[in-house]
């Protein structure tokens, strides 16, 4: 059991997890109130202040409103990740569908067909909730809005009438004014003052009362909220249902190639037993269906983007970006540290181009790549990449490449310079036993540069990748390449109080990812470190 402790201990400072470790600790009895003291300051302090935060959230944000609507609260952001979810499994779902041939096809046909007839049920329901729901909103609205209607038309008729009497009673005194009489003209200017403010007063005095009414006619009404919300979500699956029956039955893969080799079949028949002229055509039609069946084998479900689809595209697009800087910022970080003379020819172009935005990046990433890649659709990387079986599917193109330039541009440079500062700070001890042994260059490098100067690769590498993973969201989002920047953009062009929420998703998804691509390297970098120096916040 002590070793497993140990083996725990290693694997939490390994991963820089280390808010477990008095949690290990304390299951194996070691100083209790120590261990408990740690738990309450490191997990249970940042749970509750989470907790605070989420509360402070559902309270402050239906205050807030916007051309979307409300913003979103937690639960609203949750039920909008479940409505993600739901489209990514259904769209994969279909994918399935159209590749079943046989007894699976028909199974899962027979069973799209009961869950369609229990669905209709659950719609008439689901109809009768809404109506009822809605009558009862209706009943309540009226009941609130008879008072308040009645107090206006009551207030706007009194101030007609007193804003009449008050003129009438102005225009009087005006005529009693003498032309030579000062005074009493900047008394009359007083009382028309007096007037229009007062007119003013009562305007706005209405516009409250009419705004009274409108928030009445705007009630939100919990009960028709959540009814509609079932009969939306009964509409969904019943629409998902349908489209899935469609591609088992009707545009199912095995389903035309049996219709095409049905057709073959009969051509072939009528081939055999045509001579002469005639077999021109027929042969024609034969070839003409032979290729249909070959298109037919290799077509796929036109699967629309899902966010999990997104993420993993701009998971790859990160990565291409991020192993593209550390293959630069290594090499010449290296040659950095060990010549001075290197390091001060560097030094301006990093000044220069260290603090350039990613938004001056891609617009020049994208000119350039396109100046490459003229014709993405018969370019021999761009053909080359589409065939290849794991990354086929994310559909590279120049705006993906010109994304992951501008990640690699605007992340390398903390590797560099942290690979620059290793390498100079070297013990001078181990370069000058690497000349005693008369190490060549080449051996000097890999057996006491690099290995020396590891750790603080690793901190450059890891704070590159954190940046890298910033800059590509603003990256996909101003080149409408497919991955979660577009997802936002998409989103907020949409401008409905669904794809509002589903932007919260996306915060929390990127700070998720992102948290996990800092463990990752937090862990390379505990790995190849020797002195157990702390790598995690």
């Amino acid at each position: 059991m002590e070793s497993l402790k140990y083996t725990l201990l290693k694997i939490i400072h390994v991963s820089g997890l280390t808010f477990l470790e008095p949690v290990v600790r304390l299951c194996y009895g070691e100083e209790p109130q120590l261990q408990l003291k740690k738990i309450g300051r490191f997990i249970v302090i940042p749970s509750l202040t989470f907790l605070a935060f989420l509360v402070a959230w559902a309270l402050i944000a239906p205050v807030y409103k916007t051309k979307s609507g409300e913003v979103p609260t937690p639960a609203v952001v949750w039920d909008a990740a479940q409505g993600v979810k739901r489209f990514h499994e259904r769209e994969s779902d279909k994918q399935v569908a159209y590749g079943l041939s046989g007894e699976e096809r028909e199974a899962s046909l027979a069973e799209v067909s009961e869950q369609r007839a229990v669905l209709n049920a659950m719609k008439a329901n689901a109809d009768e909730q809404v109506a009822a729901a809605s009558e009862e909103r209706t009943t309540l609205i009226a009941e609130e809005m008879e008072p308040l209607a009645t107090a206006y038309e009551t207030k706007k008729a009194e101030f007609e009438q007193a804003e009449k009497r008050r003129e009438a009673a102005l225009i009087v005194k005006a005529t009693q004014i003498d032309q030579r009489d000062i005074e009493a003209k900047n008394e009359l200017l007083a009382y028309i003052r007096g007037h229009k403010f007062q007119t003013e007063q009562e305007r706005e005095l209405l516009k409250t009362l009419k705004a009274e009414q409108d928030d009445v006619r705007n009630l939100t009404y919990a009960p028709l909220q959540n009814a509609m919300r079932f009969q939306t979500e009964i509409a969904e699956e019943e629409q998902y249902l349908a489209k899935k029956e469609e591609i088992l039955s009707k545009a199912n893969r095995s389903l035309k190639l049996e219709e095409e080799a049905a057709r073959l079949k009969e051509l072939k028949l009528q081939y055999a037993a045509t001579t002469g002229p005639d077999l021109m055509p027929i042969a024609q039609q034969m070839l003409q269906i032979e290729g249909r069946m070959q298109k037919i084998v290799d077509s796929e479900y036109a699967k629309p983007w899902t966010l999990p689809m997104q993420i993993m595209r701009s998971l790859a697009c990160v990565f291409a970006g991020f192993f593209l800087a550390t293959a630069i910022a290594i090499p010449i970080g290296v040659l950095c540290g060990v010549s001075p003379t290197f390091m001060a020819a560097v030094t301006p172009f990093i000044a220069l181009f260290k603090p350039v935005s990613p938004i001056v990046w891609l617009p020049i990433s994208l000119i350039i790549v396109g100046g490459v890649i003229t014709d993405p659709e018969t370019h021999w990387l761009m053909v080359g990449m589409s065939n290849l079986p794991l990354i086929g599917w994310l559909q590279i193109n120049p705006a993906f490449i010109a994304s992951a330039i501008t990640v690699a541009l605007c992340s390398l440079w903390p590797t560099l310079v942290n690979t620059a500062l290793g390498v100079a700070s070297i013990d001078k001890d181990h370069l000058n036993v690497a000349r005693v042994l008369r190490l060549n260059f080449f051996q000097r490098l890999t057996k006491i540069v690099i290995p020396s100067a590891l750790p603080l690769i690793f901190a450059g590498l890891r704070i590159s990748l954190g940046v890298g993973w910033m800059v590509l969201i603003a990256a996909e989002l101003l080149s409408s390449s497919e991955g979660i920047g577009k997802f936002v953009w998409d989103m907020f062009n949409n401008g409905s109080s669904e794809t509002f929420a589903q932007m919260f998703v996306v915060v929390f998804v990127v700070g998720v990812i992102g948290l996990m691509l800092d463990r990752i390297m937090i862990i390379f970098q505990r790995l190849v470190s020797f002195d157990g120096a702390p790598a995690a916040i």
